[in-house]
This record gives C-alpha cells, sequence and structure tokens, in this order.
C-alpha cells in the first residue's frame, strides 16, 4: 500500500514525500533530539549515519582523524570511501588530536578497548568533532553540551533495545547543521523506513530505565571477573553496559563463548539479552586473540556471573 499525502490548495506540505520526511521518523528524531539535547537526524544504519556525515561534511582530500580502537567497522567504511579521496588516520583519542585534519571522530567509549576520549583536547582542534556515543547512550554521556558539533548512535544497539530494531542516528548541536543532513540524505536516498522509527520511539521510552539496570550489572560483573584467575585483563570505564576481558588465547576464548548458556553468543550489543562473542574472529591482530566482548543484559546479575564463571571454568 503507498501512504500520498496530497498537495493542499496546490502547495507542498510538510510531508510529501517519504525519502525526504515522514511523521513516524519525525517524531522519533524529536524524541532523540530532545533526549541528547540537539537536533537528531535519522538514517537506515549507524553505518548509514556514518557514511552521510562524512560525505556531507568533507571534499575529497580532507582527512578524518579516527580513535583508535574504535569500532573496526568505521575504519572500513573509511578505507572504502578512500576511492573518492577521503583519508584517515588513527590517534590516540585519550590525547589531543593530529593538527592538519578536517574532521575529529571520537568514540564514547570505543568498541570494544572501551577508552574514553579527551574532549576538551579535541575541543580545542578547528575541525568539526564527531562522538560517537552509541555504548554510553545520552543517558550517561552528552558531549553536545560540552561543545561537540555531532554525536553519532547505531540505533540498533542500546537505542533500540530489543534486538529488532536496524537505524542509526546523528544528532546535530546546531539545527542549521541538522537541516543540511537531512537534505543530504533526502537527495542521496540514505533515509529510514517508518517501521523501525516507531520502534525506536518505543523503545526511548525505557531507555533510561534499561540502562540503569545494566551498567548497575556491569559494574558488578566487571569487579568479579577481575578477580577470576582465568581473566588477564578486565576494560571497564564505569559508564555504559559493555565489558571486554582477556583470556589466555583464542582457543580459551573460543571455550568461554561456546560454553555459555543464559549469555548468547552473538555478534551485537545493548540488547536485553547479555551476548557475548570474541573480536578477534571479527577484527584479527587489532585486538588481542583472547579478547571477549561481553554485552550486559537486564537478566538477574548473579546468574549472568554464574554462567560466566562456568564458562570461565573450562578456558
Amino acid at each position: 500500500m503507498q501512504i500520498l499525502w496530497p498537495y493542499v490548495d496546490g502547495e507542498v506540505g510538510e510531508f510529501f514525500y517519504a525519502r525526504y520526511a515522514h511523521p513516524v521518523v519525525a517524531e522519533a528524531e524529536a524524541a532523540l533530539g530532545e533526549l541528547d539535547h540537539g537536533t537528531a537526524v535519522l538514517f537506515p544504519s549507524g553505518t548509514g549515519a556514518a557514511t552521510a556525515l562524512a560525505l556531507s561534511l568533507l571534499q575529497p582530500g580532507d582527512t578524518i582523524a579516527l580513535a583508535a580502537g574504535a569500532y573496526f567497522g568505521t575504519g572500513r567504511l573509511f578505507e572504502a570511501l578512500a576511492k573518492w579521496g577521503l583519508a584517515h588516520v588513527e590517534f590516540d583519542q585519550t590525547g589531543p588530536p593530529p593538527g592538519d585534519v578536517q574532521l575529529v571522530w571520537l568514540e564514547a567509549p570505543s568498541n570494544p578497548f572501551l577508552t574514553m576520549p579527551d574532549l576538551e583536547s579535541a575541543l580545542a582542534h578547528p575541525a568539526p568533532v564527531v562522538v560517537d556515543t552509541t555504548v554510553a547512550t545520552p543517558i550517561a554521556y552528552r558531549p553536545l553540551e560540552q561543545g561537540a558539533d555531532y554525536t553519532l548512535h547505531s540505533a540498533t544497539k542500546y537505542l533500540g533495545g530489543h534486538d529488532d530494531v536496524l537505524l542509526g542516528a546523528v544528532v546535530c548541536r546546531e539545527a542549521a547543521a541538522a537541516e543540511e543532513l537531512r537534505t543530504f540524505r533526502g537527495r542521496t536516498g540514505i533515509s529510514p523506513a517508518p517501521e523501525p522509527a516507531a520502534l525506536l520511539h518505543r523503545s526511548l521510552r525505557t531507555l533510561e530505565v534499561r540502562v540503569q539496570r545494566q551498567v548497575s550489572s556491569a559494574v558488578d560483573i566487571a569487579e568479579r571477573l577481575r578477580g577470576h584467575p582465568k581473566v588477564e585483563t578486565v576494560r571497564y570505564p564505569g559508564i555504559g553496559g559493555l565489558i571486554s576481558f582477556d583470556v589466555a588465547d583464542g582457543d580459551a576464548a573460543r571455550r568461554v563463548e561456546t560454553s555459555t548458556r543464559l549469555v548468547v553468543n552473538a555478534t551485537s550489543l545493548g540488547s536485553v539479552t547479555s551476548l557475548i562473542e570474541g573480536r578477534h574472529r571479527w577484527e584479527g591482530d587489532r585486538v588481542p586473540a583472547g579478547l571477549l566482548r561481553l554485552s550486559v543484559g537486564l537478566e538477574d546479575p548473579d546468574a549472568i556471573w554464574a554462567d560466566l564463571a562456568q564458562a570461565l571454568d573450562r578456558a
């Protein structure tokens, strides 16, 4: 069924063509913008949002400074954009970005190394600053309030939170920047469908209580992991529900991820369900062979730990 919005007295209305704007999308954008203290623009995925933002802001010959250890898919995206004349360099986001770049791309916290950026140093740079806050969510961290130009979310993760949404978002500090991004979205067709936007709007209503529970459980589980003899390194910044930890090697990591019963062995994060996976299969030598990424869900924390402990005993 095609939805039609007729002209009114021959004049074009606000919702004249769904590729440019849709009332369900607009409603979800308004809710997310209010939460993140900016103006939100939705896209079909987090990577779609990153693609649109990079292409709309940059031109051939420009360089992006990307936080080292950030989500590996972002670096892969920028590699794909190299044929259009865009370059990127990685830098330690706990310090200042390099000088001669046209866009600074941070991640708070980074995935899967969970470092937090030195936002003050980044904001001293003349280039626009993007902060991917997929893991932190606006519940824990709102860099727009501190002067960042854009936040980026893979809304598939914590914002959607129920494994039923594929969606991304850019939230802009300036309304004019959001309008430019919407224009670019409409002209390129990187436009979201109304159904996932409606699911996102539903999920935002429970975001705060979900994140509070996930963080409370993550704090507890990170502390227990630090005390387990089979765990060599634990990374948890005290914000968000994502933990990464290292066991001895890749074989040990495989035994752990295939031995859990409550915690699901799957590649994603931010769900009501706890998820675990070895990241070396995707990222190669960029991460230690024994690195496991754990997304803490809403299950009872004692039950999560009991499952992890019996799996670690097999490592």
